[in-house]
C-alpha cells in the first residue's frame, strides 16, 4: 500500500482517480485549489508534514489553449512555478512525482507517431508552458515520470465529447476541424494506467534505472476532431450531420498541431501495459455518462 497525494482533484482526470481509490488498496489524498495553492511553495512543505507521501500525481493544469495566449502569467503560474514547488518538496520528502504533460509540446510536423526522444517545438503559449513544466519537473526532482497524453476526455468535467454530446442535440448540423489528426484518450485508462505503474515501482517488477523519465500515453488508434464527433453522435444516438472543414476556416487564438500522434511503445514496453483502442473506450465513456444523467435524473428509479 502507498500513500498517494493527486493535486487538481477536482478535475476529470482527478476525478477518476477518485473513483478508482475506492479499490486501489492505495491511500489517497485529494487536493485542489482550495485546499492548496501549488504557486505557494511553503504552503507545499507544510502540507508534505508527516504524510509520508510515497507518490505525487499532479493532475493541476492551465488547459485553457486559447486563453494562455492572453493570460500567459496564469499559465506560467500553474503550470510551470507549481510543477517547479511540487517537485522540490516531493524531491526533499523522497516522493516520486508523476506528472500530466500533453501532446502540445510538440509542433505537429511529423508524419509519423511521435516518441519521447523527438524535439519539442511547441506553438503556442499552452504547450510552451507546459514544456518548461516538463524540464522543471525532471531538474528538481530525478524520481520524476512525465506523462505526455492527447485529447483527454471524461464523464467528469468539460471536455470535446461533452460539449458535443450538447451542442448536437440543439443542431442539426456542425463543422468540425478533419486536418488535426491526434488520438483521443479516456481519463479513466490513463488512470488505470498510472496505478498500474505504482504497482510495479512498489513491487520492483522493472529495473529501477527504466522507472522515470518521459512516457507517452493514449488510447490506441487515429483520428481526426471529425471523426472523432461523428463516433461521438454515433455512440450516443445523436442525429446531427456533422461537416468536415479545415483548420483556416476556424480560427482560433492559438495554433494547434496538425499531427500529435504519440507512440506508446516505451510506456507499454517498460509497464506492461494493455492500451485500449480510442472508439472502445470512447463507448464505455458515453455509457458512463448516460448513466449518471438518468440516475440523476431519476429514470432508472
Amino acid at each position: 500500500m502507498a500513500n498517494i497525494l493527486v493535486t487538481g482533484a477536482n478535475g476529470q482526470l482527478g476525478s477518476e482517480f477518485r473513483k478508482l481509490s475506492k479499490k486501489s488498496g492505495h491511500e489517497f489524498i485529494f487536493t485542489d485549489i482550495d485546499e492548496l495553492d501549488l504557486t505557494d511553495r511553503n504552503a507545499i512543505e507544510r502540507f508534505f508534514e508527516n504524510k509520508d507521501i510515497s507518490f505525487c500525481i499532479n493532475c493541476a493544469a492551465y488547459t485553457a489553449v486559447d486563453k494562455a495566449e492572453s493570460e500567459i502569467e496564469n499559465a506560467i503560474a500553474i503550470n510551470v512555478t507549481a510543477v517547479r514547488n511540487l517537485a522540490e518538496v516531493c524531491n526533499i520528502n523522497q516522493t516520486a512525482f508523476i506528472h500530466i504533460s500533453t501532446d502540445f509540446v510538440f509542433d505537429g510536423s511529423n508524419c509519423q507517431p511521435y516518441v519521447e526522444s523527438d524535439k519539442a517545438r511547441p506553438i503556442n503559449v499552452y504547450g510552451q508552458t507546459k514544456y518548461q513544466g516538463e524540464h522543471q519537473a525532471l531538474k528538481e526532482n530525478a524520481r520524476t515520470i512525465i506523462i505526455r497524453t492527447s485529447w483527454l476526455y471524461s464523464s467528469f468535467g468539460n471536455n470535446f465529447v461533452k460539449t458535443m454530446m450538447k451542442v448536437g442535440l440543439k443542431n442539426d448540423t456542425l463543422n468540425v476541424i478533419f486536418d488535426q489528426a491526434g488520438t483521443p484518450t479516456y481519463a479513466f485508462d490513463l488512470a488505470e494506467a498510472i496505478l498500474t505503474i505504482i504497482d510495479k515501482i512498489k513491487k520492483k517488477v522493472i529495473n529501477k534505472s527504466e522507472y522515470f523519465g518521459i512516457f507517452h500515453y493514449s488510447n490506441e488508434g487515429i483520428a481526426s476532431w471529425y471523426d472523432f464527433a461523428i463516433e461521438i453522435f454515433r455512440l450516443s444516438g445523436i442525429n446531427c450531420m456533422v461537416n468536415p472543414i479545415l483548420t483556416k476556416d476556424y480560427p482560433t487564438p492559438s495554433k494547434r498541431p496538425h499531427f500529435s500522434v504519440l507512440d506508446k511503445s516505451k510506456i507499454k514496453t517498460i509497464y506492461g501495459l494493455t492500451i485500449p483502442y480510442w472508439k472502445d473506450s470512447l463507448s464505455k465513456c458515453i455509457k458512463e455518462i448516460d448513466n449518471r444523467r438518468k440516475s440523476e435524473s431519476g429514470e432508472d428509479s
